[in-house]
């Protein structure tokens, strides 16, 4: 019988807000691109209010502020929301986000799903298990597909969506607003009976 914690999806809230905010104090981000830049932001937007930063974690509507990109452009926000990983303790983050009656993306989104594992709960499969239970969510949204991508050198990535169904769909460079370089892309289909969710 393991004793190992079992994983969950919770939903951003005030009472686990500190584990939150500790991990990024220790330095991890929820953005894989912009990294310790978003996580500092994150962390000012937190001390100015932490009830409106919870808030907004779920914008369905997409009536929060434009992302800011890489290069500091911006660019209109997508409805989603995020999920925390949850184990007795904060894991990391999943996100979903999508177009209303679409499974297309505009081209500065990178994809469907995002997830960034604190360093101290990696190797766990916390991001496979977090990936699967999120596709359900995208199911119910009604995406008959997701697509997901990731950088070529990250192999632990490939794995947690090839674990999901994901099948190779080739490299693409990065769009306006990023750093040069390419992604992998990825497309998990989520019509009826297929799938790993």
């Amino acid at each position: 019988m393991s004793s190992r914690p079992e994983l969950e999806l919770i939903w951003p809230n005030l009472d686990r807000l500190p584990g939150y905010r500790a991990a990024l104090a220790a330095g991890w981000s929820p953005d894989n691109i912009r990294g310790a830049q978003a996580a500092q932001e994150e962390l000012e937007r937190i001390a100015s209010d932490p009830e409106a930063f919870i808030a907004a974690q779920v914008d369905r509507e997409a009536k929060g502020a434009p992302i800011t990109l890489p290069d500091g452009s911006t660019a209109r926000r997508l409805p989603g929301y995020r999920r925390w990983l949850w184990d007795g303790e904060f894991c990391g983050v999943i996100s979903l986000r999508w177009q209303a009656g679409t499974a297309d993306l505009p081209p500065h989104c990178l994809g469907h799903i995002g997830y960034a594992v604190v360093p101290w709960k990696r190797q766990r499969g916390y991001a496979t298990a977090a990936l699967r239970m999120i596709l359900r969510d995208a199911r119910a949204e009604g995406l008959p597909h997701v697509i997901i991508t990731t950088q070529p050198e990250n192999l632990a990535s490939q794995k947690v969506i090839v674990a999901n169904g994901g099948q190779g769909l080739g490299r693409i460079p990065m769009p306006r607003g990023y750093a040069d370089g390419e992604e992998l892309v990825f497309r998990i289909d989520l019509s009826s009976g297929s799938g790993h969710g």
